[in-house]
């Protein structure tokens, strides 16, 4: 026997098998994106309920009473070591107030923060 007709055979075997071979990777394929469908709208279906459960709560539980409260903002590094600074060399809470444009509660607040006591 030739060599080329080997070649030529076997050639022809192996087109003749991957059509065959080839069928089961694509039921295989079909099968792996029939289950991603049916994950993905079960996922839905999830979304779907969690929503619903979320708008029946905030139906279900009463609103919560805005509280009138001005939004404390946060006091700069820079002012809370002046206010320590002062504090230590021997000033009084409304001094302190007065020089770093604070009210008093707020120098208070910031003295507890960084842990001294007030007498």
């Amino acid at each position: 026997m030739d060599i080329p007709l080997i070649l030529l055979s076997i050639g022809v075997l192996a087109v003749i098998l991957s059509f065959l071979v080839g069928n089961k990777t694509r039921t295989i394929d079909d099968e792996l994106e029939n289950v991603s469908i049916s994950l993905h709208q079960e996922t839905s279906n999830l979304k779907k309920r969690v929503r619903l459960l979320e708008e029946e709560l905030m139906v279900a539980s009463p609103a919560p009473e805005p509280i009138a409260v001005a939004p404390q903002k946060p006091i700069h590094a820079i002012i809370v070591n002046q206010i320590t600074s002062l504090h230590k060399q021997g000033y009084t809470i409304p001094e302190i107030a007065k020089r770093a444009s604070l009210s008093e509660k707020e120098v208070t607040e910031v003295l507890h923060s960084k842990g001294v006591r007030l007498s």
